[in-house]
């Protein structure tokens, strides 16, 4: 199998020149924010299918169950058998908790480093952006020392994919399934590290998507480093 490789961004960028929003120029930001929420639409009536270069799929997500954040909050549960996605109010963020995780939440005072392995989507870009799963980094999780400052959670990506494109502050999106997923690591089969799938418009994504307007999809695990 070839290396799955990543769009690169300079490649990408340059594709989307004429999509970037200026300041200066309300109109053109609030199409692109219409056309960014066009796009999370389509992905949870249609669902999304995410191959790599040879046409293996990698990832299949059926059409979407929306769950409000009020009736998540009762179990927070998302029925991956239904293929729920909890609606986070006023951010546009949807996630689902595939998988739970080992050990516990990340208490309130509490500083930890954080294992993630991971694929972005680019919606608009209808293309794999950046992952730490391909042969070449699967060994390499991205490394992010995460706080629990008393209910406001904050980040710093350490070493990774992320840190390398986007920069070291971790965005909101990622930070977010924190309050909700175990932090652990994987001690025997039963007790598997978390795992979570995430819609991310561009306000609460990392640098490129906050500058480009564009949602993307992730898929991440989570583990407690040591």
């Amino acid at each position: 199998m070839k290396l799955l490789r990543i769009l690169p961004l300079l490649a990408f960028f340059a594709l989307t020149t004429g999509f970037v929003a200026c300041d200066n120029d309300d109109d053109s930001y609030a199409e692109l924010r219409e056309t960014e929420r066009k796009l999370v639409n389509h992905l949870l009536s249609n669902g999304l299918t995410i191959t790599n270069a040879e046409g293996l799929t990698l990832l299949h997500v059926a059409p979407i169950k929306v769950i409000s954040q009020e009736e998540f909050e009762k179990d927070t549960i998302t029925d991956v058998s239904l293929n729920e996605y909890v609606s986070f109010t006023g951010s546009g963020l949807y996630m689902q908790i595939v998988r739970r995780g080992t050990g516990e939440v990340l208490k309130q005072g509490e500083s930890a480093p954080v294992l993630c392995r991971y694929l972005e989507y680019n919606l608009a870009g209808d293309s794999i952006q950046t992952t730490n799963r391909d042969l070449l980094s699967s060994t390499t999780p991205d490394v992010m020392n995460v706080t629990n400052s008393y209910g406001t959670l904050s980040g710093t990506f350490q070493s990774g994919i992320m840190r390398s494109y986007y920069g070291s502050s971790v965005p909101s999106a990622w930070l977010t399934p924190l309050q909700y997923i175990r932090l652990g690591r994987q001690n025997d089969p039963q007790n598997e590290i978390a795992l979570v799938r995430i819609i991310a418009p561009s306000s609460v994504g990392h640098s490129s998507q906050s500058s480009y307007v564009y949602p993307c999809f992730y898929e991440i695990s989570y583990q407690r480093g040591r």
